[in-house]
């Protein structure tokens, strides 16, 4: 039902959707916290109203109800209704709302509309965890399901972390699916790369790449590369592991022949252009909507599943094209029964007791059992490597002993800011304050004479956490504003400052060449790291601006990655305080008086205590006003400035 939905919300923009559920039970926080949860496995984007009064007409089942509007009547479709003919009604609609001239009043030459990915709104603190699987929901105490997708969930939909191996080259690839990227890391843990920027559909390279709820990969030893599906986008996509690029396999769009002329990118970002140009299609139970699971089959062929194993799309690899789509389990089961059953029987090496806690109460799919977590799991050496959602992590079982562990991540600065801190550069200052939707940690005003400013931010974090490394100039970005430029962290430490007065500028530079030696520079040069550096009790993070005269700001972000510090107490303390404080660190702001934090039931579902392990990431935002006057003169009757340097030390408290 929910993939229905979203693929009508996704096809037409100007369409309004909202969900609606009914339950006397509807405001108990064990209702809630489901509910929530179904919102991040189904990445629903649209509101959800609720009432807790019962329908008798809508207790059956759900169905879809389009409207015209409030006052008109409405078309009403079961939930299994065929997606062409509500994809024809809402044409209709549509059609209506674009000839209608209230809306063609609105549509004006100047006004420019800023397109945003849009998430689950939900669950803002939890995308602050380090790695973001969508979770399964679970009955309540009362046995009540939450119906929002139609029928009650169980393990046949789950949607779960993916992960795929390259034994040759000591790597793993894991789907971080609400983050929208794939992270490469070797068997220690070291984060080797990392492919996907942000939310959208684009290719490019792999810092540029855009991705939508990555999900299932294999890797082509022969190729080098990585083939996946893009969820949310519709999409089988190769990633190049040479080359550092990303392609879409599947569908052929415009997008993919774009011309990458510098002139190209100014206008696909001036008018604000969507991130794909693809081919007008019919939208029917046959199109490819939200893939899931992916089989490389002997023949060279690629099984592709959505996450309920109702469609099966078989794909040639080599072309790109779909040969074949089979609809319905049992002709799935039929079909390639045995290698789902291959790749779920890895999940029989697993202790009861954790694979429990990984499926929950229900696990049958006819003959095959836990299916929906072929894609979690995958063999790495003498090791089963297998997703946790509830604790966020990665598990190891190792097969001689059968002792689990979990993956301790490291070089934690090639992930770089998160996508939801770093600002898009080109989309701001055309609907107000950039920041003004974002938590400020510390602002301060400053006045100062125009010249070098040296900046050092002093960042305590809270005093019952600890660094999980050293904060690396990755996860650092700046941004000087008004009548300011950024000094970049080599140059403000090894080479002259930009100068504002032209002649001050040319006697520094003479004695630069004359009291300077190359190999001095040289080894400042090999000294230099980061600017970030790491106190016993904190964060030091160094910044270099020139001002001219006049207001500027230095805005500051970085993603300071922590976990609970360990203590001889830590034992004693229960882990619901443990959750209470992580959630207090995520979300200052959480209100009280809405029950129980969604948070802290989802970090209470483990059965085993993860929290000491638990990395989650602390947002530092800093912004810095300066109000420098006019520069100093040398003399009464002399043209020449004199060039200020000034220095500041900013201390901040998370």
């Amino acid at each position: 039902m929910s993939e229905k939905v979203k693929s009508l919300q996704q096809r037409y923009p100007t369409l309004h959707v909202m969900g609606f559920q009914s339950s006397s039970l509807i405001l108990s926080d064990a209702v809630r916290t489901c509910l929530i949860q179904i919102i991040m496995k189904d990445y629903i984007t649209f509101p959800i109203l609720l009432s807790n009064k019962n329908f008798k007409e809508m207790t059956d089942g759900t169905c879809f109800i389009l409207c015209k509007g409030f006052k008109s009547s409405f078309l009403y479709y079961e939930r299994d209704v065929d997606l062409g003919m509500i994809d024809n009604a809402v044409k209709e609609l549509v059609h209506h709302s674009e000839t209608s001239s209230i809306v063609s009043n609105m549509k004006s030459s100047w006004v420019k509309q800023i397109e945003g990915i849009k998430e689950p709104p939900v669950c803002a603190s939890l995308r602050n965890l380090l790695l973001f699987f969508p979770v399964k929901p679970w009955p309540n105490n009362l046995g009540l399901w939450i119906q929002v997708s139609g029928q009650p969930l169980c393990a046949l939909c789950q949607r779960l972390g993916c992960i795929s191996v390259d034994e040759r080259g000591n790597r793993l690839f894991l789907s971080d699916i609400n983050h929208h990227r794939i992270i490469i890391f070797d068997d220690n843990g070291k984060i080797l790369d990392c492919i996907g920027s942000s939310p959208g559909f684009e290719d490019g390279e792999f810092e540029s790449v855009k991705l939508m709820c990555p999900a299932a990969s294999f890797y082509h030893v022969v190729e080098d590369c990585l083939y996946f599906v893009d969820s949310e986008n519709h999409a089988i996509r190769r990633a190049d592991m040479e080359r550092r690029v990303v392609e879409t396999l599947y569908p052929t769009c415009n997008a993919n022949k774009k011309n990458n002329s510098l002139l190209s990118w100014i206008m696909d970002k001036l008018l604000m252009k969507r991130d794909v140009d693809r081919k007008s299609e019919s939208l029917d139970s046959k199109s490819f909507l939200f893939p899931w699971h992916l089989i490389k089959a002997l023949d060279n062929d690629l099984f592709i599943f959505n996450r309920s194993f109702e469609t099966l799309w078989i794909m040639d690899l080599a072309s790109g094209v779909i040969k074949e789509i089979v609809r319905g389990f049992p002709k799935i089961l039929e079909r390639c029964g045995p290698m789902v059953l291959e790749k779920s029987s890895l999940l029989k090496q697993i202790p009861g007791d954790w694979l429990q806690q990984l499926v929950g109460n229900n696990s049958a799919l006819g003959e095959i059992t836990c299916a929906g977590l072929m894609s979690s799991i995958a063999t790495f050496q003498d090791h089963i490597v297998v997703c946790d959602t509830v604790g966020q992590r990665v598990l190891k079982l190792s097969r001689e002993s059968g002792f689990i562990s979990s993956f301790h991540f490291s070089n934690l600065g090639i992930l770089g800011l998160p996508y939801w801190l770093a600002s898009s550069l080109e989309r701001v200052y055309d609907v107000g304050d950039l920041l003004s939707e974002v938590h400020v940690d510390h602002v301060q005003c400053f006045s100062l004479l125009p010249g070098r400013i040296d900046i050092q931010l002093n960042v305590d974090i809270p005093e019952d956490t600890e660094l999980v490394e050293p904060l690396q100039e990755g996860c650092v970005w700046r941004q000087a504003r008004g009548a300011a430029t950024e000094v970049s962290g080599a140059e403000s430490r090894v080479a002259s400052s930009e100068k504002v007065g032209v002649a001050q500028q040319w006697y520094d530079e003479l004695d630069d060449l004359a009291f300077s030696t190359p190999e001095i520079e040289l080894s400042a040069e090999e000294g230099y790291t980061s600017d970030g550096n790491s106190q016993e009790e904190g964060v030091c993070i160094d910044c270099a601006i020139n001002t001219s005269p006049g207001t500027s700001e230095v805005v500051v972000y970085a993603a300071l990655y922590l976990k609970l510090k360990r203590n001889p107490n830590s034992r004693k303390e229960s882990m619901e305080k443990k959750a209470v404080r992580i959630a207090d660190i995520l979300n200052p702001q959480r209100a009280e008086t809405m029950g129980k934090d969604p948070c802290i039931e989802f970090l209470m579902k483990s059965e085993r205590d993860p929290m000491g392990e638990l990395v989650f990431m602390k947002p530092l935002c800093v912004r810095l006003k300066f109000d420098c006057g006019d520069h100093p003169k040398a003399a009464d009757n002399s043209k020449e400035i004199i060039l200020t340097d000034s220095s500041i030390e900013v201390n901040v408290s998370l």
